[in-house]
């Protein structure tokens, strides 16, 4: 298993609140309503706990299963569900990777935001029978697109600023293909004060593109995009159903 987040994940804060206000919405217009009497709903890489929290609002009633490999991010994980009395009830949080998590038997939903393109076709052909199998008939495999669906050269571009104290904080992130269907991101994050940059913190990791189409042909399933949210565009999400 490799930690993609731990180098930068003192700034994964900033970034993950502004990714849930976009995501968030349509998340939840999706797993509202959901019979979730078959199992727990499981999280795939559940980060800080953002979209965790999402999951828990839109169903009320559910277990949830959030797995977080990085232990850097899996202790903010266990610190907001364990300060939140309803998600400290509900909801339990594993170690693990997509690769080789432990499943239960049986499954109501599951969640992957963030995940899918770190993981090569082969393994998440393995990954979507794994769950197809704990999943009943119309239950929602939700799968964040990302918006990459093939290798391209993303120029570096500040995606993010925001000020904490006396410090800015920019996140800067390019892309490049590599090989087959990956690309290369790099990330660097720059630690501003008085205008001067006073600390850099740079890492990249490759991500292998896919659409909802190639996900859905992966795994066997029906597809459809989400691109909107009470009428508002948001990042795009794929769900899967069998």
């Amino acid at each position: 298993m490799i930690d993609y987040y731990s180098t930068s994940a003192e700034f994964y804060e900033l970034v993950a609140t502004r990714h849930t206000a976009s995501s968030g919405p349509p998340l939840t217009g999706v797993l509202t309503g959901l019979d979730v009497s078959h199992g727990p709903v499981l999280e795939i890489g559940a980060g800080t706990g953002r979209v965790t929290e999402v999951i828990a609002a839109a169903l009320p009633e559910a277990e949830i299963l959030a797995a977080e490999p990085s232990a850097t991010m899996r202790a903010m994980l266990t610190s907001r569900v364990a300060r939140d009395p309803d998600l400290r009830r509900r909801v339990t949080v594993v170690d693990g990777s997509a690769q080789d998590l432990v499943l239960p038997e049986r499954l109501s939903a599951v969640v992957v935001f963030g995940v899918a393109g770190h993981l090569t076709v082969p393994e998440r052909v393995t990954l979507w029978k794994r769950l197809a199998d704990r999943l009943p008939d119309g239950a929602p495999l939700v799968v964040e697109l990302m918006g990459v669906s093939s290798p391209r050269v993303i120029p570096p571009v500040m995606s993010l600023r925001e000020t904490i104290g006396r410090q800015t904080y920019e996140w800067w992130i390019g892309g490049e293909p590599t090989e087959g269907d990956a690309m290369r991101f790099t990330t660097t994050w720059k630690v501003l004060r008085e205008g001067r940059i006073v600390r850099e913190v740079a890492d990249s990791y490759v991500w292998h593109t896919f659409d909802v189409a190639r996900l859905a042909r992966e795994a066997g399933m029906t597809s459809r995009r989400i691109t909107e949210a009470g009428g508002r565009p948001v990042p795009e999400i794929g769900v899967l159903v069998k």
